[in-house]
C-alpha cells in the first residue's frame, strides 16, 4: 500500500489480529466468505480512488459511488444562525449517515461533526468529520472529554442516538430506545435540537438475523458484519429526509427526565 492515510479492509490482518495464531486454522472458505460479505475488494477499490478526498467531499464521493439519490423535505427549518444538535433515526446504517451529513455538510459549507463508532475514524476521508465514541476501547477514559469537545465547538454536530441501526420487532422497523446524550450536552450547550426523519430499510434477512442472535443471547453484533452488504443491496435507490423544526433547547424542561424528553424527541421523528 503506498499510500499509509489510506485505510484498507484486511480480513486476513484482522484475523490474525484477533487470533494470533489460530487464525490460520479458520477455514479458507470463511475466510473468502466474509471477505465478500463485508465488499473487500469493492470498497478497497473506492477508498484508494477517494484517497485525495476529505470531509464533505468524501461524502459527495460516496454517493455519487452508491448512486444515492435524495428527496429532501424541511430544509427551510434549518436554522440559519446558532449552533444546532441533528438527532436522526438510523434505518440502515451506513447510507443515512453518509446522506445525512453530505446534506447539512453542503449547507453549513463543511461546519458540521458526527458523533460516531470509533472505528468509523479509520476512514481517512470521514475523519475530519468525526468525533469518536469507544466506551470500552482506550479512549474511555477520553470519551466525555471528546463529546464535551463536539458540543463546545463552533460546529453543527449531526447524533444517531440509537447508536445502532433500526431493529424489526412486532413487524414494525425502528430503532431502538435513544440515548439521552443529546439532551444533556444541547442543554449544557444551549443548542437547539432539529429532529430529522431518514426513511429507508434493510433487507428482511438482516432484521432476521439480528432478532435470530437476540433470541440466542449473542451478545456480539454479528448483524454488524453484514451492514456493507445491506449497503450494497440498497445502492442507486432514492432517499427521503424530512427535517423537523428545530426544538429551543429550554424545551427540556425538568417536567420530564432527559432520558424521558430523548423518548419525546425520538417520538416527534417518527411522525415527520
Amino acid at each position: 500500500m503506498s499510500d499509509n492515510s489510506v485505510f484498507l479492509i484486511d480480513i486476513d490482518k484482522i484475523l490474525k489480529d484477533k487470533a494470533g495464531k489460530k487464525a490460520s486454522r479458520v477455514p479458507r472458505f470463511l475466510v473468502s466468505y466474509l471477505k465478500r460479505i463485508v465488499h473487500q475488494d469493492e470498497i478497497n477499490s473506492f477508498l484508494t480512488s477517494a484517497s485525495d478526498k476529505t470531509g464533505v467531499d468524501f461524502l459527495e464521493a460516496c454517493m455519487e459511488y452508491l448512486d444515492i439519490k435524495l428527496e429532501v423535505e424541511g430544509l427551510e427549518n434549518l436554522p440559519s444562525s446558532g449552533l444546532c444538535t441533528f438527532v436522526s433515526n438510523h434505518p440502515l446504517g451506513g447510507q443515512d449517515g453518509i446522506a445525512l451529513g453530505y446534506v447539512l455538510g453542503k449547507h453549513y459549507n463543511g461546519k458540521i461533526k458526527y458523533l460516531v463508532n470509533d472505528l468509523l475514524m479509520n476512514l481517512h476521508g470521514l475523519a475530519p468529520l468525526c468525533i469518536p465514541i469507544n466506551k470500552t476501547g482506550s479512549q474511555s477514559r477520553d470519551f466525555p472529554r471528546m463529546v464535551e469537545a463536539g458540543f463546545r465547538s463552533d460546529e453543527h454536530i449531526i447524533m444517531f442516538p440509537a447508536g445502532l441501526c433500526s431493529r424489526r420487532n412486532n413487524g414494525v422497523i425502528k430503532d431502538l430506545e435513544w440515548k439521552k446524550t443529546f439532551i444533556s450536552k444541547s442543554i449544557e450547550t444551549q443548542r437547539d435540537v432539529v429532529p430529522v426523519h431518514f426513511e429507508g430499510r434493510n433487507s428482511d434477512f438482516f432484521y432476521n438475523l439480528a432478532n435470530i442472535c437476540k433470541l440466542l443471547g449473542i451478545k456480539f453484533n454479528i448483524a454488524m458484519l453484514y451492514l456493507a452488504d445491506e449497503m450494497y443491496k440498497n445502492r442507486h435507490k432514492t432517499f427521503k429526509i424530512t427535517f423537523g423544526k428545530p426544538i429551543p433547547w429550554q424545551t427540556f424542561d425538568k417536567s420530564r427526565s432527559h432520558a424521558g424528553w430523548a423518548e419525546y424527541v425520538r417520538d416527534l421523528v417518527y411522525k415527520l
